[in-house]
C-alpha cells in the first residue's frame, strides 16, 4: 500500500474495473431487490440534492447485493421537454438559426444530435460518485421501447375514457409558449400594488369597490362576489353592476370563497384568468372570457383600445383610464407571490386553453387504497399525511405541453378538427374508414415529461411485453425521493403502476430531505452558496474559490469557510477530500426525513477518518503480511482479552449497522461504523495489539492469535463499510481479504457480514472497559498536571474489589504499555497515601504520586497566570452582557454565542482553581 492515501489513485481505476466486469449487473440470488434511479435530465449536471439522493440509493444497492439479493439498480435519464428544447434553441439561436425555420424534423435531428454529443454529463458524474447502476440497462424516456409503452398508454387511456380533450386552465408561458406543471412554476414574494377600483351598480345608485394586483384581468371579469352571510351585500346579490372600459354588465353573486373580512368583501371574478375564479366560474355558470394570447398580449376579446398591448403595458393604461373616470378608489404598496416558469423567468399566465387531460380523480381511488392498507409504506411515516392531502383533492393532469421535443400525442385531426386517437395516421384511417382524400393532421402538441416518468417502474423492465425482467424486479424494493415531487412523480407512478398493472410500482418510498447550506438556507446560484460535489471529489482550487468569490458567484463566508478548511489540510491549496469522505458526510447527516444542513467541516472530518482507515490498514498489513496469521484456521491460537473483546464489538456493531440500514437511518449506521473503526478498532484494539506483538516473551500461539484477529476483523469492517465507502475499501481488501482466507475479485461481491450473537463477549466487554477506564484516568492526570507524555510513572490502586484485582493481574502488560508505567502496586488496607493526583474507576481510585513530578512553585505560577487571563476574559464578557442597549439589539445568536463563551470560560477558571488547590495541597 502506498504511504498516503490518496483518493485520486484509485476511484476512476476501480470503478472503470467494477463496471467492466459487470459486477453491477444482477448477479442471482433466490430474493430480488430493485431500486429505479429517479431519471435525472439528460440536460442536468450533478448537484448536493443528487449526490445525497444517489449515495442513499447506492448504499442500499451494494449492501443488499452483498447480502445475496439478486439486485438490479435500473439507470436512465429523463428528456426533459422544456429543458432540452431551450438548450438547442439557444445553440442554434447562437448560430443565427431559428427553430421555426428549421422545422419540425430537422430541430428534432438536432436534439438527438446534441444528446449524443453533450447529453451524459450527468451519467459520467453518477460514475463519479460510485453509483453501482447497472448500466448495460440504461434506458432513456425517449428510446423507441419507452416510447412504445408512453403510446400504448396513452391509446389504451384515451379508449378507457380517462384521457379527454378540453378546455381548463393551465399555467402559461408566454415565453416558451407552452403549458406548464406546478413544479415548473416559482412563486415568490415582490413588491407589487394592490389596486381598488370601484364598479358602478346598474342604476346608478353607489358603487362596489373591489381590489386587485393585475388590472389588466377586470377586463375579463364576468361577476363581483360576496359572501352569502355578509349582510352588508345580502340585498344586492342578482344585481348587476357596469363592469367600466367594456360596455358590459356583469352579476353579483354569493360564493363561500370569498373572505369577507379581507378589503371591502367584494371579488372581481375573473375566471379565464384566475385558477379560484375559475372554481366560482364553473360553480356559478359563469361566462369565460380569454382576454389574452399566447403571448400574453391583450386579444380581440377585450375592447379594441387594449388589443395587441403587452399585459403589463395594458395595465398602465386601465389604470390611467379608470382614474380619469373617477373609478380609481386607491392604490396601496403590496407584497405578493409572483408565479414565475423556473426557465423562462417570465411571469406565469393562468390562461383558458385546448389541452388534453387525465382523469385523476378516478385513478387516485386505488392508488389512495393502496397506502392506506400499506402495500405501500412512507418513510418517514407522516408523508402519508402529505401524500392522502393531495390525492383527495385531486385535479385532472394537464398533460400536454406545446414543444417540439417530447412524445408526440398520437392523435390525428381532420379539416373540421375532429380528432382521432390511434398508433399512427394509418391505423386511424383503417379504424375509422377514412378515405385517403381526407386530409389528416397530427396534433403538434407533445406530453408532459412527467407521464412518461409515471411509467418508469415498469417501462424501464420491457412492459408491455411480459418480460422476465418484469416477474422478477417489479414490484421495485424501494423509491428513494424528496418529497417535493411525492405529488408530481411518485403519486402518478402509483396510479399509472396500478392501473396497467394491477400491482404497486414499490413498497416503500423513502422520502429524504434538502441539502442546504450551512446556515440552512436552499442551495442556489443567485445566494452564491452552491457547492459543486465533483468540486469536493476532485480538489477546490483556492485560486477559483477566490474568482468565484469575487464575481459574487459564491458568498465570502462559504467561501472563507472552503478556504480555512483547505489550507489547513492541504497547503497547495487544492482540496481533493474524494469521493468516499463525500459519501460518508451524507450518510453522518441521513436522519430520517430532515433537511440536512452541509458543513465543509463535516467532508474535512471524513477525510480524517479516510487516512485513519489507510494507516491502520498499513499497520496490520505490516505486523501480518509477511508472518503467520492462522487465517486457515489449521494453527492453535491463544486469543488474548483484547483479541476477545474486538470480535465481541465487531458483533455489536454489525448488529446496530444492519438494524439503522434496515430503518434507513444511515445517520445511526455511519455512526455505528465511525465509532467502532476509529475510537475501537483503531484507538484502543491496535494499541491493545503492540504489547502482545512487540512482546519477546509472549507465545507464538498468543502473537498468531492477535495477527489472526487484527486481518480477520479489519476484512470483516471493510466489509461491513463498503456500502458507504466503496473505492478505499476495495483498495484495501484486494490485499487483506486474501490474507483473511478470502477469495474472489472483488470486495462488492463478498457476502455482508451477519452479526454472529454467540460472539458477544460481555466478560470481555467488562473488562476491556475496566481497562480504559484506567488508562484514561491516568492520561487524564497527565494533562491535568502538565506530566510529560512519555516520562514512565508509578502508579497506586485503592479501595479497588477482588474483581479488579484479577483484572489487573490478568491485564498489567497493556496497562504498562499504554498508560507508560513504571510500576502498579496497591495500596495496602488502612497504609496512609502520599501526595498523590487521583482519578476514580468506580470505586477504585488510582493515584499518581506526584513527589519528583513537578515542581510545586513553577505549576503554581503558570496556573496563576492561567486563571488571571480567565478572570480578566470574562469580566469583558460580563460587561458585555450587562449592557442592555448589547442584548437587546445585537442579533440573538451573536448574544447567545457570548453566553455560551462566559459559561465555557467560567468551567476552564473552575477546573483551574481546583487544580492550584490541590496542588497547594501537596
Amino acid at each position: 500500500m502506498e504511504k498516503k492515501f490518496q483518493p485520486a489513485n484509485i476511484e476512476t481505476r476501480w470503478y472503470e474495473e467494477w463496471e467492466s466486469k459487470g459486477y453491477f449487473a444482477p448477479q442471482g440470488g433466490e430474493q430480488a431487490y430493485s431500486i429505479m434511479i429517479p431519471p435525472p435530465n439528460v440536460t442536468g449536471s450533478l448537484h448536493m440534492g443528487h449526490g445525497f439522493q444517489e449515495a442513499i440509493m447506492d448504499a442500499l444497492i451494494r449492501y443488499h447485493r452483498m447480502s445475496g439479493y439478486n439486485t438490479l439498480w435500473q439507470v436512465g435519464t429523463d428528456h426533459a421537454g422544456i429543458a432540452t428544447q431551450m438548450v438547442v434553441e439557444r445553440q442554434l439561436e447562437a448560430q443565427g438559426i431559428d427553430r421555426h425555420e428549421l422545422g419540425r424534423d430537422k430541430f428534432i435531428e438536432k436534439v438527438w444530435q446534441w444528446k449524443e454529443e453533450s447529453g451524459n454529463t450527468i451519467t459520467r458524474q453518477l460514475r463519479r460518485l460510485g453509483s453501482s447502476l447497472d448500466w448495460s440497462r440504461e434506458r432513456f424516456t425517449m428510446d423507441p421501447g419507452l416510447s412504445a409503452a408512453v403510446q400504448e398508454v396513452f391509446i389504451r387511456l384515451y379508449r378507457e375514457g380517462l384521457i379527454y380533450r378540453g378546455q381548463r386552465l393551465v399555467n402559461w408561458d408566454p415565453a416558451l409558449h407552452t403549458a406548464i406543471s406546478d413544479l415548473e412554476v416559482i412563486s415568490e414574494e415582490e413588491q407589487g400594488h394592490l389596486w381598488h377600483f370601484n364598479y358602478p351598480l346598474a342604476g346608478g345608485e353607489g358603487h362596489l369597490t373591489v381590489a386587485t394586483t393585475r388590472p389588466e384581468t377586470m377586463l375579463g371579469d364576468t361577476a363581483v362576489a360576496v359572501h352569502p352571510e355578509d349582510e352588508r351585500y345580502a340585498h344586492l346579490v342578482g344585481r348587476m353592476v357596469e363592469l367600466p372600459l367594456t360596455g358590459r354588465k356583469i352579476p353579483v353573486i354569493a360564493d363561500d370563497y370569498v373572505d369577507r373580512e379581507f378589503g371591502t368583501g367584494c371579488l372581481k371574478i375573473t375566471p379565464a384568468h384566475d385558477f379560484n375564479d375559475y372554481e366560482v366560474g364553473r360553480r356559478h355558470g359563469l361566462p369565460m372570457i380569454n382576454i389574452m394570447d399566447d403571448n400574453a398580449a391583450i386579444s380581440v376579446e377585450a375592447p379594441e383600445a387594449y388589443r395587441t398591448m403587452d399585459r403589463f403595458e395594458a395595465r398602465v393604461r386601465i389604470v390611467a383610464d379608470m382614474d380619469a373616470l373617477g373609478l380609481l378608489d386607491k392604490v396601496d404598496d403590496h407584497t405578493l407571490k409572483v408565479p414565475r416558469g423556473d426557465r423562462s423567468g417570465e411571469v406565469i399566465e393562468p390562461y383558458l386553453t385546448n389541452q388534453w387531460y387525465v382523469d385523476a380523480r378516478e385513478m387516485a381511488k386505488p392508488a389512495i387504497a393502496a397506502v392506506e392498507n400499506g402495500d405501500i409504506q412512507f418513510v418517514p411515516r407522516q408523508w402519508e399525511n402529505t401524500y392522502f392531502a393531495w390525492m383527495r383533492d385531486i385535479q385532472d393532469w394537464c398533460i400536454s405541453r406545446q414543444l417540439w421535443w417530447g412524445h408526440r400525442i398520437p392523435a390525428w385531426y381532420d379539416n373540421d378538427d375532429n380528432f382521432y386517437v390511434g398508433e399512427s395516421e394509418a391505423a386511424v384511417r383503417a379504424e375509422h374508414a377514412l378515405a385517403e382524400d381526407i386530409e389528416l393532421r397530427q396534433d403538434d402538441d407533445v406530453l408532459d415529461t412527467w407521464f412518461s416518468s409515471a411509467l418508469w417502474t415498469f417501462s424501464t423492465l420491457g412492459w408491455p411485453e411480459e418480460t422476465a425482467e418484469l416477474a422478477i424486479f417489479h414490484p421495485s424494493s424501494v423509491l428513494v425521493t424528496g418529497f417535493d415531487i411525492i405529488f408530481f412523480w411518485v403519486a402518478r407512478m402509483i396510479m399509472m403502476t396500478l392501473h396497467f398493472r394491477k400491482e404497486v410500482p414499490f413498497h416503500t418510498v423513502y422520502v429524504h430531505g434538502l441539502v442546504r447550506d450551512n446556515d440552512g438556507q436552499k442551495m442556489s446560484k443567485s445566494k452564491g452558496n452552491v457547492i459543486d460535489p465533483i468540486d469536493l471529489i476532485d480538489g477546490i482550487d483556492l485560486e477559483g474559490l477566490v474568482s468565484k468569490r469575487t464575481a459574487g458567484m459564491m458568498q465570502p463566508k462559504l467561501a472563507a469557510r472552503i478556504e480555512k478548511a483547505t489550507r489547513r489540510q492541504f497547503p497547495d491549496g487544492i482540496a481533493p477530500y474524494g469521493t468516499d469522505a463525500l459519501r460518508f458526510t451524507y450518510f453522518s447527516l441521513a436522519s430520517t426525513g430532515r433537511d440536512i444542513k452541509f458543513d465543509i467541516g463535516r467532508i474535512e472530518g471524513y477525510r480524517n477518518f479516510c487516512n485513519k482507515i489507510w494507516n491502520a490498514a498499513r499497520y496490520v498489513l505490516m505486523n501480518c503480511e509477511a508472518e503467520d496469521c492462522a487465517t486457515d484456521g489449521n494453527a492453535p491460537v491463544e486469543l488474548s482479552l483484547a483479541d476477545r473483546w474486538i470480535v465481541s464489538k465487531l458483533q455489536e456493531t454489525a448488529t446496530e449497522v444492519a438494524r439503522a440500514i434496515g430503518h434507513y437511518r444511515f445517520d445511526m449506521a455511519s455512526q455505528a461504523l465511525y465509532e467502532f473503526i476509529w475510537n475501537e478498532y483503531c484507538d484502543w484494539y491496535l494499541e491493545l495489539s503492540k504489547p502482545v506483538l512487540w512482546d519477546d516473551n509472549a507465545s507464538a500461539e498468543a502473537k498468531r492469535g492477535t495477527r489472526r484477529t487484527l486481518i480477520r476483523v479489519l476484512e470483516t469492517w471493510l466489509r461491513l463499510l463498503h456500502p458507504l465507502m466503496p473505492f478505499i475499501t476495495e483498495e484495501i481488501w484486494q490485499t487483506v481479504g486474501p490474507l483473511a482466507g478470502k477469495s474472489g475479485p472483488t470486495i462488492m461481491l463478498q457476502p455482508y457480514p451477519v452479526a454472529d450473537e454467540k460472539g458477544v463477549d460481555s466478560a470481555a466487554n467488562a473488562d476491556i472497559e475496566w481497562l480504559k477506564g484506567v488508562i484514561v484516568g491516568i492520561r487524564n492526570i497527565r494533562g491535568e498536571m502538565n506530566i510529560p507524555p512519555g516520562k514512565e510513572l508509578a502508579v497506586l490502586l485503592a479501595n479497588g474489589d477482588e474483581r479488579d484485582k484479577t483484572r489487573l493481574e490478568q491485564n498489567a502488560p497493556f496497562l504498562k504499555k499504554l498508560a507508560k508505567l513504571a510500576d502498579i502496586t496497591w495500596l495496602s488496607t488502612g497504609e496512609e497515601a502520599p501526595v498523590a493526583a487521583t482519578a476514580l474507576v468506580g470505586e477504585l481510585e488510582i493515584l499518581v504520586p506526584m513527589a519528583g513530578l513537578l515542581d510545586k512553585d513553577a505549576e503554581l505560577a503558570r496556573l496563576a497566570r492561567e486563571i488571571d487571563k480567565l478572570e480578566k476574559d470574562l469580566s469583558r464578557i460580563q460587561v458585555k452582557l450587562d449592557n442592555a442597549s448589547f442584548v437587546d439589539k445585537a442579533p440573538a445568536a451573536v448574544v447567545a454565542k457570548e453566553r455560551d463563551k462566559m459559561q465555557a470560560q467560567q468551567q476552564a477558571l473552575a477546573t483551574l482553581r481546583e487544580q492550584a488547590q490541590r496542588i497547594q495541597q501537596m
